[in-house]
């Protein structure tokens, strides 16, 4: 196991850091493609850094880098060489380290995606790691996906079903998937989105509110009981 990080909200300059944003998923559900269409949004008014989760591979990391959504020295790839659900719940040491090396090289940053490799409907992120969570279903997946639940579904901060225009074509039903996601996540909040045809304004709208609401806690000193101001403004 790796070693234990405590959770104390820091930046290098004393100030405070910037919110860690997870985002999972099951493979191809497009994650990859969520996190560079929130680089695209969100780069231009955020202090962004970027890390990717692969078992044996840096290719999201080397897609978003190709894509030109961000500073490439902003995107660090970890290999978790493992179960990536391993690597951002049981042994978080190695995203840890890449989150603050970025926190260290860039910062004070305003937001850090941490954007898992693929898994399934359990897998979910430590609160040692991020503070909050995304997660992301393919509507191709069958519209029964979201009544399965599972912990990903059913505590993420946020859940986003994605390629709805894929709907018609693989029969899922957009209604049922609404109605049954409502009644797993008990009113937190589900997106329903084509990532890829329609960008993501929706969730980038949300994951401001989410940098918002951060700084605002920190630039008050709520800071989880450390009672210090290590608050910063985000760029707007």
């Amino acid at each position: 196991m790796g070693a234990v990080h405590d959770d104390v909200h820091h930046a290098p300059d004393g100030r405070g850091r910037a919110l860690r944003l997870g985002i999972g998923g099951p493979v191809g559900s497009g994650k990859t493609a969520l996190t560079a269409a929130l680089c695209r949004a969100l780069g231009g008014s955020l202090r962004l850094g970027v890390v990717t989760n692969d078992i044996y591979t840096t290719e999201d990391a080397d897609f978003l880098r190709r894509a030109g959504v961000l500073d490439p020295e902003r995107i660090l790839a970890v290999e978790t060489g493992c179960c990536p659900h391993t690597a951002i719940r049981d042994d978080i040491a190695a995203n840890v380290d890449a989150v603050e090396t970025l926190e260290e090289r860039f910062g004070p940053l305003d937001l850090v995606i941490v954007e898992s490799g693929g898994d399934n409907l359990t897998a979910t992120f430590s609160r040692g790691l991020v503070d909050r969570q995304i997660f992301v279903l393919d509507v191709s997946g069958g519209d029964k996906v979201p009544r399965k639940g599972g912990p990903g579904v059913t505590s993420a901060d946020l859940l986003v079903v994605n390629k709805t225009d894929l709907a018609p074509m693989v029969g899922a039903d957009l209604g049922v998937m609404d109605r049954d996601a409502a009644a797993v996540r008990q009113g937190k909040p589900v997106l329903f989105t084509s990532v890829r045809t329609e960008g993501a304004a929706e969730v980038a709208a949300w994951v401001t509110e989410q940098v918002h609401e951060w700084s605002h806690e920190h630039e008050h000193g709520h800071d989880h009981g450390h009672g210090h101001d290590h608050g910063h403004p985000v760029h707007a």
